[in-house]
């Protein structure tokens, strides 16, 4: 989460989780919760997403995810997400699935490539909703073909 730009209070929270289970009903995929197995303990999400129309790589689907510091270098991250990749290429006909981060978010790159995800150098951007000269706003496009 610590590249994670936005801070959600519950408010926020309760909007963005209703608005998932809105893409979930409209869409068939989204995203999923992440536990451990064991305890039943929620550790965070991965999933997939439709990639809004003001981001340059539109229209596209993306894999998404966030977990608990806690949980960082367990696996647990790569294996949610390439489960989540397998779904979309398998039961949902998906022929390529993005991702895209901070630049400067080394980690998660490090999980986009060990899922097989190639660099698009030319996708590179500067996310519009994040403020022109901060350190998160040039992300990085990596992509993955089935």
């Amino acid at each position: 989460m610590r590249y994670f730009h936005l801070t959600r209070n519950r408010e926020q929270s309760d909007a963005w989780i209703a608005r998932s289970q809105a893409h979930i009903d409209k869409h068939g995929f989204g995203i999923w919760a992440v536990e451990i197995l064991k305890t039943s303990e929620l550790i965070g999400f991965v999933g997939l997403s439709t990639v809004p129309d003001y981001l340059p790589c539109a229209p596209t689907i993306e894999a998404v995810w966030t977990l608990s510091d806690a949980y960082w270098r367990h696996g647990y991250c790569a294996e949610a997400a390439q489960a989540t990749m397998t779904d979309g290429f398998s039961r949902l006909g998906l022929s390529e699935i993005v991702a895209f981060t901070a630049a400067i978010n080394i980690p998660s790159r490090c999980i986009m490539e060990k899922l097989g995800m190639i660099y698009d150098v030319g996708g590179d951007f500067i996310h519009p909703r994040i403020p022109t000269g901060h350190a998160l706003a040039p992300h990085v496009l990596y992509r993955k073909q089935k």
